[in-house]
């Protein structure tokens, strides 16, 4: 599927994705359900086939979702299926925006309605080094097709390049799971989150821990080497181009990669990986490139980047 302008929104600079409508800032939900093609809701009807003897059978056990608008299917689920609305991830940042000093940024619909999202901006930032600023950011996603629980994550991005890393919470979690088995609750779900500065904390003192780790270029080497030989579907499989970039955007190529934070130090591979996860890794379109580095193996490789970081300055 191509990627779908009409489909999301922005406020301020442009996302790393590059895609959506742009907004002024301190926008209502209401204009941000209308320009992030969030305006819409997940209807649900009966499963019927054809058989032989009947012209249509009830199968009672599962329900068919489809978009109010246009009526498309968006998913075969189970009877029990918790549907999460669209409008529904926009208003779990109304207090955040009104009285809480978030700043929704982005948001919008992938995969023509299986799966929306919205990011709002904390007011958590810190500087490595003085001059690399890392922003706190609250993603809020959810699915209708089975891949995805209603997940809560905060994450971080490096202005320099706009970079995305997940920031673990108070409780070690990377976020807040709710399986679409249950009814999905807001305010619960923003008490687990535990919406605070100690979080953001201690993950920006991990992070000007990395960054006062020299690495050789053996050790970059290896550590390129290990995390893609860990994600491998096999053992043969061949990573080299990935390997490659990776090596070159933490050699010099990648933006902020200058920096006293990231030049020859576990912080810059870190971010060599990010960068390439975010913006170079090959997608069929931006909104796969999108999903990914969210939600799917681009997420993981990420994640795993962050562990093996994390294990060289123990």
């Amino acid at each position: 599927m191509t990627h779908l302008i009409s489909n999301m929104a922005y406020t301020n600079a442009p996302p790393w994705h590059g895609l959506g409508n742009r907004l002024t800032e301190k926008q209502p939900i209401e204009v941000w359900a209308q320009q992030a093609g969030m305006d819409w809701k997940i209807r649900q009807s009966p499963v019927y086939f054809h058989s032989q003897e009947k012209t249509s059978v009830l199968y009672p056990d599962h329900k068919v979702l489809f978009r109010s608008d246009t009526e498309e299917a968006l998913s075969v689920v189970s009877s029990r299926y918790q549907v999460v609305q669209p409008r529904e991830i926009l208003e779990f940042y109304r207090d955040l925006t009104e009285a809480g000093g978030f700043e929704l940024e982005t948001a919008g619909v992938l995969k023509g309605g299986r799966k929306v999202w919205a990011l709002a901006k904390t007011n958590q930032s810190a500087a490595i080094k003085r001059t690399d600023v890392v922003n706190g950011y609250l993603l809020l996603a959810t699915a209708c097709d089975g891949t995805l629980a209603t997940t809560a994550q905060f994450t971080s991005v490096r202005v320099v390049c706009n970079n995305t890393l997940a920031v673990a919470l108070t409780n070690g979690t990377g976020s807040i799971k709710v399986p679409h088995s249950t009814a999905f609750n807001a305010e619960t779900v923003k008490k687990q989150l535990n919406i605070s500065v100690s979080s953001w904390d201690r993950f920006i003192y991990r992070m000007k821990t990395l960054s006062e780790r020299k690495v050789t270029h053996q050790e970059a080497e290896y550590f390129i080497r290990r995390l893609f030989n860990e994600i491998a579907s096999s053992p043969n499989t061949v990573n080299g181009r990935a390997m490659k970039k990776v090596m070159e955007l933490y050699s010099g190529g990648g933006r902020g990669a200058e920096l006293s934070s990231a030049k020859g130090t576990v912080f810059g591979l870190l971010n060599a990986v990010t960068e390439f996860v975010d913006h170079e890794r090959r997608a069929r379109n931006q909104d796969n490139r999108l999903d990914s580095a969210w939600f799917g193996a681009g997420a993981i490789l990420k994640q795993k980047s962050l562990g093996q970081a994390m294990l060289l300055v123990q």
